[in-house]
């Protein structure tokens, strides 16, 4: 259970997730893998925590009595939330460090190298997927947050695919080149 939550908030969570309890433990299992992995992408300092004050977040406001209507769209809008805060909160400790004298200078070429690297090798693993898949996981990400909407229902119908599935497909095409992005760099970071 998280951290600050009491049994019947945790509780009401669950409940939200799905009437069923076994199923709403999967759902918020896979919701809160979701959400590290959102955390993850964006650099996060601590994707975990963050997730797990999303959860404390929306359950307190179930307890509260607040109605959700569409839960999983609710969850991503309170993490994008709790990750700006996060990383503003990481960006305001580093700039209170860099006027420390005893903090060493970040190598700009570490870091450009690393970026290199990192687009270099999410090329790679993109080329390493079927043709089908790639072209789905690019028009998927493709737009702004206004024309997106539109584009995934049009994707779904040329896939022949409802909406729920299209997102469960990008999904796990999206672990699978993050899996395929982190053993790259670390293949090429050793070099």
């Amino acid at each position: 259970m998280q951290t600050g939550l009491t049994a019947d908030i945790f509780g009401k969570l669950l409940a939200r997730l799905d009437p069923d309890r076994e199923r709403a433990g999967e759902r918020y299992e896979d919701l809160r893998r979701t959400l590290t992995r959102f955390f993850e992408w964006r650099n996060a300092p601590f994707p975990e925590e963050q997730t797990d004050e999303v959860f404390n977040r929306i359950a307190r406001k179930l307890f509260e009595g607040v109605e959700i209507r569409n839960i999983g769209s609710y969850c991503y809008e309170v993490a994008r939330l709790v990750c700006l805060e996060a990383l503003k909160g990481r960006d305001s400790k580093r700039a209170s460090l860099d006027h420390s004298h005893d903090v060493a200078v970040v190598d700009r070429a570490d870091e450009e190298r690393e970026s290199e690297l990192r687009l270099a090798c999410l090329e790679d693993c993109l080329d390493s997927l079927t043709i089908k898949s790639r072209e789905l996981i690019v028009a998927y990400y493709q737009d702004n947050k206004r024309d997106r909407i539109e584009r995934r229902k049009s994707l779904a119908a040329s896939f022949g695919l409802q909406r729920e599935a299209l997102a469960n497909r990008a999904q796990r095409l999206r672990d699978k080149l993050e899996q395929c992005v982190k053993s790259c760099l670390r293949r090429k970071m050793a070099i």
